[in-house]
């Protein structure tokens, strides 16, 4: 009994790691976040300080990063708490608000990694941090959960496509309709 009951809770708690991951990885950050990284990497100016960065004391970056990461932090606890007192737009602003702040904290983390790697505990914890991943990622959970988003996403895609095909495309009745809304609409602001 107090097997199957440690088994249970071993899952469950299994469950909530593997859809917060997921949530974060898939959502957050392929969704939203990665693209802000990238946006921002691509700034001229942003490989200047690169450069600059590269020059830093470790000490300063590893300061740097961690005020960094603890606003992130702390502007996501803040977003959860509004979103449980029941203030969700609020709640949802300060969210979408950390995720700029955390594209760019990742984006010095990746640029002064091998700085802040020379710290044995930030190691140890980064290290700890990739295990834990990889773990999950193993689970038979995270990996049955990972063939069904697939599937989901697949099947939102082609029917967007359709959707795109049929109300969008060319020569479609819809867009016919479109194009000479617009045009009666153009017109009469001519006049």
């Amino acid at each position: 009994m107090l097997s199957t009951m440690k088994n249970k809770l071993i899952l469950l708690l299994q469950l909530i790691f593997v859809l917060i991951y997921i949530i974060f990885e898939e959502l957050i950050w392929e969704g939203i976040a990665k693209p802000i990284y990238e946006f921002v990497h691509s700034f001229k100016i942003l490989q200047k300080v690169e450069i600059q960065l590269h020059k830093t004391n470790a000490y300063v970056l590893l300061i740097v990063f961690i005020v960094l990461l603890a606003m992130v932090q702390t502007l996501g606890l803040y977003a959860g708490i509004l979103f449980v007192s029941g203030q969700i737009l609020l709640g949802f602003l300060f969210y979408v608000s950390k995720i700029p702040i955390a594209a760019f904290t990742f984006w010095v983390f990746r640029v002064t990694e091998d700085k802040l790697m020379q710290f044995g505990w930030f190691k140890w914890v980064y290290d700890w941090i990739m295990r834990a991943i990889d773990w999950l990622k193993t689970r038979e959970m995270y990996i049955k959960t990972m063939e069904r988003l697939k599937k989901i996403k697949t099947s939102v895609k082609a029917y967007m496509l359709g959707v795109k095909a049929k109300y969008f495309s060319g020569k479609s009745p819809f867009m016919e309709k479109l194009k000479g809304l617009y045009a009666a609409v153009k017109g009469s602001l001519r006049k």
